[in-house]
């Protein structure tokens, strides 16, 4: 930890959201909170031979594209990183990280790379969780275990906003994680996550109303479920058999069943795979076969389970679907995969192995699921590449 200042022009923003430098000898600095265009006077901290990290002591001149963050806790609260940036360079930002992942991770020369934005990058978090100690309501402070209580939080959806705002005032809440959730109808559901009822909230995207229990994932920005829903469903197109990994409760399923005259859906956990049987019942969709399983062993048995699908849509934790995994991916007669990312380093890692194997990739289309932070979700189209005759 140095501390020694030097001057320093910021150039991009990186997959972890800082700003990007070089220092007078080439070397990449990463500075928090920084935007393109901006020169700073930083402190230089951790250092290494080819790269550092620094902390902005001084903007010397903003960027064009730096803008004032209109949240009272940015740059305390760790959940927003950069609401200091203009929504269109945010836009510019992730594009080009999905790129450079791709090509730098996987070894991928990608097809362009498409990017949905969000409807509105304020207000647009339909689900979100929050902490609550000593009467106290919040976030965690950026690294740090600390509670960054605030009763507003401008990236939720409106409704949640006020209910936020609504537990913050009460003094006597719980303490705990809390969910806040948004539903169809502008329904919604407040919960301590430690006891949690049985209240499901329904959902509705692709023509298709699911319901949720408390803690089951769901997409979280409520301006776009739809489009990424429809998105997916067009890649994954129709036909004969399917297999679905990581299915959830069904925010994809049940469309896929309408589309597919055999469907088999896969998910580990209990909650979620209750909530898609439910579900599938109430849609009317029997013809479902649903495995309570991690996705891994299933592809490992996959030929004794009879499961032969021409398509494969998956929507894997960050983690991805792994090494071993994918290349079971790829030994299925599938002739289509549709891979859907929360992190493009997980993503390119998981394409090298089904480019290696047979399959070309056609189409990535980015959706700015989370505005003001660098998450990016990420769709992606692979083909089983025609086999060349000889001669």
């Amino acid at each position: 930890m140095s501390g020694r200042e030097i001057e320093l022009a910021i150039d991009a923003l990186a997959a972890g959201g800082e700003g990007v430098g070089r220092d007078a000898g080439g070397r990449v600095v990463f500075v928090p909170f920084a935007a393109p265009g901006d020169r700073l006077r930083v402190a230089l901290g951790e250092e290494h031979p080819r790269f550092a990290r620094a902390e902005i002591r001084e903007i010397v001149e903003p960027g064009a594209v730096r803008v004032a963050a209109p949240c009272p806790v940015f740059g305390r609260c760790g959940g927003c990183a950069w609401q200091h940036v203009a929504y269109a360079a945010q836009l510019d930002a992730k594009r080009a990280i999905v790129r450079d992942a791709l090509a730098r991770i996987g070894g991928i020369a990608a097809p362009e790379v498409a990017i949905v934005a969000s409807p509105s990058p304020y207000g647009y978090r339909g689900r979100t969780r929050v902490l609550a100690e000593g009467g106290r309501v919040g976030y965690r402070e950026r690294r740090s275990h600390a509670l960054c209580a605030t009763a507003t939080c401008p990236i939720l959806a409106p409704p949640l906003d006020a209910e936020l705002g609504a537990l913050a005032s009460r003094g006597d809440v719980a303490d705990g994680e809390w969910e806040l959730a948004l539903g169809a109808g502008g329904a919604v559901r407040v919960e301590t996550l430690a006891a949690p009822s049985q209240q499901r909230l329904a959902l509705e995207a692709a023509g298709e109303r699911f319901e949720l229990s408390p803690g089951v994932f769901a997409q979280a920005n409520a301006l776009l479920q739809d489009a990424l829903a429809r998105h997916v469903l067009e890649a994954a197109g129709q036909g004969g058999e399917a297999l679905e990994l990581f299915a959830g409760a069904g925010f994809f399923t049940l469309a896929l069943a309408r589309r597919f005259a055999r469907l088999t859906a896969v998910e580990s956990d209990a909650r979620a795979v209750a909530d898609l049987g439910r579900n599938l019942a109430a849609a009317g969709l029997r013809h479902v076969r649903v495995v309570e399983a991690r996705a891994e062993v299933v592809l490992a048995d996959a030929a004794a389970q009879r499961i032969a699908p021409q398509v494969v849509v998956l929507d894997p934790p960050r983690g991805g679907v792994g090494a071993q995994a994918s290349r079971r991916v790829a030994r299925l007669p599938a002739h289509r995969v549709v891979h859907v990312s929360c992190d493009p380093a997980t993503l390119a890692r998981d394409l090298r192995e089904l480019l290696a194997r047979g399959f070309a990739l056609t189409e990535v289309t980015a959706f700015d699921l989370f505005p003001q932070t660098p998450h990016v979700e990420t769709v992606a189209l692979l083909e089983r590449a025609p086999l060349r005759r000889a001669g």
